[in-house]
């Protein structure tokens, strides 16, 4: 299992490819057969391929993630606090809830991201 500071690495590593625009760093640290559900109550993406197209539109609008204080870590799970900046017909915000599940390799197996209405500034 991953430890504390590899996983922290993994949190960090997924907020930088964002500020790069590097969908392929994103999809370098989950597992083939990974799944993304963004937001939690949204159809899973399932396998590579899919979270690729996923990114690759999300990044396209310009996201910038940012941490809001520490990776909590536990088991195989990370959860992190961050807010989303978009800036298309102004400045948007929107504050969410990951959590990343982790195989025994240290890849990414399950992302779940917590957010709804209530935390959407701006839109």
């Amino acid at each position: 299992m991953p430890s504390h500071e590899d996983k922290v690495r993994v949190v960090e590593t997924y907020i930088a490819a964002f500020a790069k625009g590097d969908p392929e760093a994103v999809v370098a640290l989950f597992a083939e057969d990974a799944t993304v559900e963004d937001p939690v109550g949204s159809p899973a993406r399932h396998g590579r391929d899919a979270i690729r197209a996923f990114y690759v539109a999300s990044m396209a609008t310009g996201a910038k993630l940012t941490l809001e204080g520490p990776v909590r870590t536990a088991a195989d799970y990370a959860a992190f606090a961050f807010s989303v900046t978009l800036n298309y017909g102004g400045e948007k915000r929107v504050d969410v809830i990951d959590t990343f599940r982790f195989d025994d390799a240290g890849k990414v197996i399950e992302m779940r991201a917590y957010f709804g209405p209530a935390n959407m500034q701006g839109f």
